[in-house]
């Protein structure tokens, strides 16, 4: 078996939650559990396919839960695993400083922030 060498602990971490997308879709799993829909309601600027590989790349890697309930149609939900929690501070440090450097940038930060929950 071959194991993997990082030079610094945030490659991992990086690794994990890195990428465009990532982020955005733990932010809005924190206030709960979501269907794939509502997720891309929520993030108009993602692709389908991006979606449906970010979630399952997330579910691989232990940070999100798939429910999937046995009717008919099929009704899939998704949440934050216990591990997936784990990342709720950094999550909310990450929110922190960029409104913060929206400030510094824009002045205003409802100038440039989409009115939804995330953001109030």
């Amino acid at each position: 078996m071959i194991k993997k060498k990082y030079n610094i602990s945030v490659e991992a971490t990086l690794e994990v939650i890195g990428g465009k997308w990532k982020c955005v879709i733990l932010c809005h799993l924190t206030y709960g559990k979501k269907r794939t829909s509502d997720l891309k309601r929520l993030m108009p600027g993602i692709t389908q396919k991006m979606l449906t590989q970010q979630l399952r790349e997330l579910e691989q890697d232990g940070i999100v839960n798939r429910i999937s309930y046995n009717q008919v149609p099929p009704k899939v939900e998704y949440e934050l695993s216990e591990y997936g929690w784990s990342l709720k501070s950094i999550l909310d440090s990450l929110c922190d400083w960029g409104e913060k450097h929206i400030i510094k940038e824009y002045g205003d930060k409802y100038a440039v922030l989409e009115d939804n929950i995330l953001n109030k």
